[in-house]
């Protein structure tokens, strides 16, 4: 049903069936709930991703990298509302989902029916999360870790990607790959709730929606996240 992971990946993978497996509960613990936005996913979730990030660095005696795939942003609860209500977009399509985190956007193109779907994320983490969340959902996701924004983005009918703007060196270097996507003739489709590197004169709103918020040190209980595309 899923893609194997590799390499490090498969390192992280191991361990997140582990946490998975593991019995108790408390703050530090992972747990598979539904989406309040996108009841039709259920995901691995850390109860507070901050005490489950500090419990495992002390376990594996060295530092992480930030479990951002432990709680589901805003940016990918719109996409992935957006291709649950609107299946056409990636039905019978190959999909990449870029910067995935949890998979929810790329879980939600599964359901949609898209032919195949690609998650990337260069935390090993997010990819063995990818993993386990799309075998939750009994949906196919190939998860890779490799770094793709140097590279041409080749084979893809659909590029999905939420929450990519909150770092202007990340933002740097996502802009131009999404361009050479839609270069190729592939439909882009970014999520944003507002972050501070969204580069609106080069992205127009398709649609946006009140996402209700789910992802830590946020002071509103609801945002309002744009679907976005290049213009």
């Amino acid at each position: 049903m899923l893609a194997p992971v590799g390499g490090t990946a498969a390192v992280a993978l191991t361990e997140l069936e582990r946490e998975i497996d593991a019995p108790g509960g408390g703050l530090d613990r992972l747990r598979l709930v539904s989406i309040p936005f996108v009841p039709e996913v259920r995901l691995h979730l850390a109860e507070d991703a901050i005490v489950w990030w500090a419990r495992m660095e002390a376990h594996a005696g060295h530092a992480l990298p930030p479990p951002y795939w432990a709680s589901v942003w805003a940016g990918g609860q719109a996409l992935a509302r957006h291709l649950l209500d609107h299946p056409e977009l990636a039905a019978g399509r190959r999909v990449l989902d870029l910067a995935a985190g949890s998979g929810v956007v790329a879980i939600a193109a599964a359901l949609a029916g898209a032919d195949r779907v690609v998650a990337n994320d260069i935390d090993p983490y997010a990819a063995a999360a990818v993993t386990v969340n799309a075998r939750a959902n009994r949906v196919t996701v190939a998860a890779t870790d490799h770094d793709l924004l140097d590279s041409d983005p080749d084979g893809v009918d659909l590029l999905v990607a939420g929450d990519v703007f909150y770092d202007r060196e990340l933002a740097a270097r996502v802009l131009p790959f999404l361009r050479r996507a839609a270069a190729t003739g592939a439909d882009v489709l970014v999520g944003d709730p507002g972050r501070g590197h969204l580069p609106r004169d080069v992205l127009a709103a398709v649609t946006s929606y009140p996402v209700p918020t789910t992802e830590p040190s946020v002071d509103s209980s609801v945002r309002r996240v744009q679907v976005l595309r290049p213009r």
